[in-house]
């Protein structure tokens, strides 16, 4: 369980998207169901699709009812997001369940889960990064600004890889523990959204 086996399962995800480029594209995950690595590029393949959708809404030119079909789809993406970063962390802890805590173990703010999380938005940074920085019809000062900001990326991915090596290791030695906080967003609950169970009265 190392982010060197992680990384080429997110830009397996990336690469695959890219075939078709469109967010209607079903996934086809190659892994067996229940398995970590499909859990990694389920969890990537939701962060690309939302990528796209993010760049979609953006256009000055979208039609007013499309963006707000877009911007529903990517609340709806954030939910899975968020719901899928919690199952991997209670994977995780069902994998640590049986592990003896040292007397001086310590919590980490950031759960596993939520810094692979960050890994695989890395990766979507990169890849795209990587594009621009030799994209043909873009200028030199553009390809030279978006290299010197791709080495910088590529540096943040050794540092937090890293870090998240350093935080499994650490719990399966028992030097830190973790627990799973669900996120308990509101927005997207009709009984605690004010704007929604309001309309109900």
């Amino acid at each position: 369980m190392r982010t060197a086996d992680w990384i080429p399962i997110f830009q397996q995800s990336i690469s695959d998207y890219h075939q078709t480029d469109q967010v209607d594209t079903p996934v086809q995950n190659p892994f067996t169901k229940g398995s970590l690595e499909f859990l990694m590029y389920e969890k990537n393949w939701i962060d690309t699709v939302q990528w796209h959708l993010e760049d979609i809404i953006r256009d000055p030119q979208i039609d007013p009812v499309q963006a707000l079909a877009i911007k529903r789809r990517i609340d709806s993406s954030n939910q899975h997001r968020t719901d899928m970063v919690e199952y991997i962390d209670s994977w995780f802890l069902q994998q640590f369940s049986s592990v003896p805590v040292t007397d001086d173990a310590s919590f980490n703010t950031e759960s596993p889960a939520w810094a692979i999380d960050r890994l695989s938005i890395l990766e979507l940074k990169i890849y795209h990064m990587q594009q621009e920085a030799t994209r043909p019809d873009a200028s030199e000062v553009h390809r030279a600004a978006c290299s010197a900001k791709l080495d910088i990326l590529l540096t943040q991915r050794n540092d937090l890889s890293a870090a998240i090596d350093q935080l499994l290791s650490d719990i399966v030695a028992g030097k830190k523990y973790m627990k799973v906080y669900k996120q308990m967003k509101m927005y997207n609950d009709e009984s605690l959204n004010p704007v929604l169970y309001q309309q109900k009265k």
